[in-house]
């Protein structure tokens, strides 16, 4: 797995994930769901640099003008319904995307301090070679995206997967990178 770390770098990425996780401005949900958005934004930009682009050749009003543009096999899925704001952004860069979304949820039953990750509802198009990009805004254990990994497992096998998180704990991260496939790529702001 190939992690992309944006937690130590100078941008206005830095700005906007220190407000999401500032206690005051939490409690500004407008500003909190905005901030998800751009940092999926951001993130969505920095990852295009790395997907597979192909020779297209451009009409303009002065003539024909070579190009690489992405290709156009990118699904945008989103655990539900924290990862919204995030799967928004992300799909503002990515607007020619398919989406997808998966409910997941921590199901605590008779132990408050003990809980399963329930991942029990899948809504997408074939995934079969094609880029995934899961959106999930905290990676903390891992078992959310270890079920999500299987839930994806029965839908085909893609081609690529990107990770986009928000903030991840060293446990989830080290986790994640045990269970995807080498060829994954994890994405932190």
């Amino acid at each position: 797995m190939q992690l992309h770390d944006f937690s130590n770098e100078r941008s206005i990425l830095q700005q906007f994930v220190s407000e999401m996780r500032n206690i005051e401005t939490q409690k500004d949900r407008m500003r909190f769901r905005k901030n998800l958005e751009r940092v999926g934004e951001i993130l969505a930009y920095e990852l295009s640099r790395t997907l597979p682009h192909t020779p297209q050749t451009i009409h303009t009003p002065l003539g024909t003008k070579p190009m690489e543009l992405p290709n156009k096999d990118i699904v945008v899925c989103s655990i539900l319904r924290a990862g919204l704001p995030l799967h928004q952004g992300v799909l503002n860069y990515f607007d020619k995307a398919e989406n997808s979304y998966i409910a997941a949820y921590r199901d605590h039953g008779q132990d408050e301090d003990a809980f399963e990750i329930v991942a029990n509802y899948w809504a997408a198009p074939s995934v079969e070679g094609k880029t995934v990009l899961l959106c999930d805004p905290m990676l903390a254990t891992g078992r959310t995206m270890e079920n999500v990994l299987a839930i994806l497992k029965r839908h085909g096998t893609p081609r690529q997967i990107h990770i986009i998180s928000v903030i991840g704990s060293k446990e989830g991260i080290s986790y994640v990178e045990k269970i995807f496939p080498e060829n994954t790529h994890l994405w932190i702001a």
